[in-house]
């Protein structure tokens, strides 16, 4: 194996997008795979992150850019990796591109999507929302191009061709495969949320008005399913009360033992959205701890100071249905030591952050700890980056992308470190 092969960073969230950059910005050739048809991953789904409450779409605008200009990273959307086998210093990877049924002509001019009679549920916004078949996956995407779910279409229907003026849409289109030698590999496969199915206990998947962190971070987005506006998936209605969950399935011997780390400070940050656009509704955190290490416990003092914010430390061991459409709670309060009943209109479960590495998904062997997070094998020159690695907020991923890429170069080398 030649140690001028490329590198390979599989996943292209915050972290494998950040560790191509780094890669590449230090000499490296890159190919950067994602599955899905556009990058960015789920940091693009918030609505603001840590640390300064901006708009994450600013910062990937940023790094989207960098890997226009930068001709060493070459980006691989809707692709997947289908087989990985060591060769002798580095690897084999074979990659399968989904097909390609809107091409390079397409110049998003939405005429197809306004000629779509199909609508699937939209996997950007959490499935809170409909969409056509054909669709821009959402407005920040990267590359801008339209992306077509097949098995949506009507049978023999065209419309979509018919409407582009382009010559972009092929419906006859194949997937590809191909194999590429890498000199190593970063793997950057992010997360996905505890499913809420997993707490019905808690009203997961079984009372509409108990929703997820992540799903709220959708709500209160303007481009999500309601515009922005804070409402009640079962009617609509704007809630006068919502009470935040902690520790929703994690630090539980039945779902997740460990903590996710960014939970407390999520909720703290919804909760300042719920008061910005609600001053009149009341707000509730139920914890068991409070952990905001660092300069984040800046951010638990502004939200313990906010009028009509209770922080109250206790667990919430039930959610049911109450009366007139209230939501009944079921709450330990460690601080009384009683159990109390509350009601709320709105329930946001913290629920943790899951490794993607035990999907099965990624043929590489990657080595992980007790809770399923990865480790880095320097002898197999394969190395994690971001959450697949640990939970942990952008910024930590970031830095810890950076410093994946930093051992993914050395190791391509074939220098020990």
């Amino acid at each position: 194996m030649n140690n001028s092969a490329p590198l390979m960073v599989v996943g292209a969230g915050i972290s494998g997008v950040t560790a191509a950059l780094e890669a590449a910005e230090a000499g490296r050739e890159v190919i950067l795979v994602e599955r899905d048809p556009s990058i960015g991953g789920r940091v693009l789904r918030s609505h603001n992150y840590f640390p300064k409450l901006c708009p994450p779409s600013c910062g990937m605008e940023l790094n989207t850019r960098r890997v226009e200009r930068n001709p060493r990273v070459r980006v691989l959307t809707g692709t997947t990796v289908a087989a990985a086998t060591r060769d002798g210093e580095g690897w084999n990877v074979t990659l399968k591109t989904a097909p390609a049924y809107v091409n390079d002509r397409c110049t998003v001019c939405n005429e197809c999507a306004k000629a779509c009679p199909a609508t699937v549920p939209d996997p950007f916004n959490l499935g809170l929302a409909e969409v056509p078949a054909i669709r821009l996956p959402h407005l920040d995407a990267w590359p801008q191009r339209y992306t077509l779910d097949r098995d949506a279409c009507g049978s023999g229907c065209t419309a979509c061709v018919d409407a582009c003026e382009f010559g972009a849409i092929d419906l006859d289109a194949k997937e590809t495969e191909e194999t590429v030698a890498v000199s190593a590999v970063v793997v950057a496969t992010g997360w996905r949320p505890y499913p809420l199915e997993k707490l019905d206990d808690l009203g997961g998947g079984v009372l509409p008005d108990v929703i997820s962190n992540v799903m709220m971070e959708r709500l209160v987005a303007p481009a999500g399913p309601t515009g922005g506006e804070i409402k009640r998936p079962s009617d609509g209605a704007v809630p006068k009360r919502v009470a935040f969950v902690q520790c929703a399935g994690s630090r539980d011997v039945n779902h997740l033992p460990y903590c996710s780390a960014i939970c407390c400070l999520a909720s703290m940050k919804q909760a300042m959205y719920v008061k910005e656009r609600l001053p009149e509704t009341a707000v509730t955190i139920y914890y068991i701890d409070r952990r905001t290490p660092g300069r984040n416990e800046e951010m638990l003092n502004r939200v313990d100071e906010l009028d009509g914010v209770e922080l109250v430390k206790g667990k919430v061991g039930k959610v049911e249905r109450g009366a007139g459409g209230a939501l009944k709670l079921r709450v330990e309060d460690v601080e009384s030591g009683r159990l109390l009943e509350a009601e709320t209109d709105l329930v946001v479960l913290a629920t943790g952050m899951v490794s993607n590495l035990d999907t099965g998904d990624t043929p590489f062997a990657v080595h992980t700890d007790d809770d399923g997070f990865g480790l880095d094998d320097n002898a197999a020159k394969l190395f994690v980056a971001g959450v697949a690695r640990r939970p942990e907020d952008v910024a930590a991923s970031v830095r810890d992308a950076t410093g994946a890429a930093a051992k993914a170069c050395v190791a391509a080398t074939g220098r020990t470190q």
